[in-house]
């Protein structure tokens, strides 16, 4: 059976902040941060406004209310032409929607898609989008097929632990998370 943790509101600001220390630990800042839909949202904001950086959203949604991921191929070339991005998730469970960003983005960067898009650049900097783009969870399942996340606070195995992490703006009505889970 599945054993469901809520996260409070008041541990989401840890965590984000945490995060935000670990990327000052690094000396790294991002030009821009991306929020995935829905999950990644929240704390991509908060990330955008403590930084002072913008935030855009790229909708992935392979789970709920699934539809066809949104593509974006402005973004990889951003990171090709050297700006640092973040991607940001609640979780990340399975790894399917970091997947799917890596694979998108490098379809979107293929030779002749960068050829036509940047024929000006040299190739070895088209090999560097990868060093411009970090991925930040506040959560990370220890079992998911992604193994590219580079910032993270908490850690599950949900193949030892069958947990479900329940987010403040996923349950929010009915609920009074600063009083059931400080």
């Amino acid at each position: 059976m599945v054993r469901k943790e809520y996260y409070s509101v008041g541990k989401v600001k840890g965590l984000v902040l945490d995060l935000i220390k670990q990327m000052s630990d690094d000396n790294w800042k991002p030009d821009y941060i991306i929020g995935i839909n829905r999950g990644g949202l929240t704390p991509a904001v908060m990330m955008s406004h403590f930084m002072n950086v913008p935030m855009f959203t790229l909708d992935i949604q392979l789970r709920d209310h699934a539809r066809s991921p949104e593509s974006n191929t402005m973004m990889p070339l951003d990171a090709l032409e050297g700006r640092q991005l973040l991607i940001v998730d609640d979780i990340n469970d399975s790894g399917a929607t970091f997947n799917w960003i890596v694979n998108d983005w490098a379809s979107a960067l293929s030779p002749e898609a960068m050829f036509n898009a940047m024929p000006y650049l040299p190739d070895e900097q088209k090999v560097l989008w990868r060093r411009n783009v970090k991925f930040a969870v506040l959560t990370e399942n220890l079992a998911s097929e992604f193994h590219g996340v580079n910032y993270c606070v908490e850690e599950v195995n949900k193949a030892e632990d069958d947990v479900w992490i329940v987010f403040p703006w996923e349950q929010w009505w009915g609920i009074n998370y600063e009083e059931q889970y400080p």
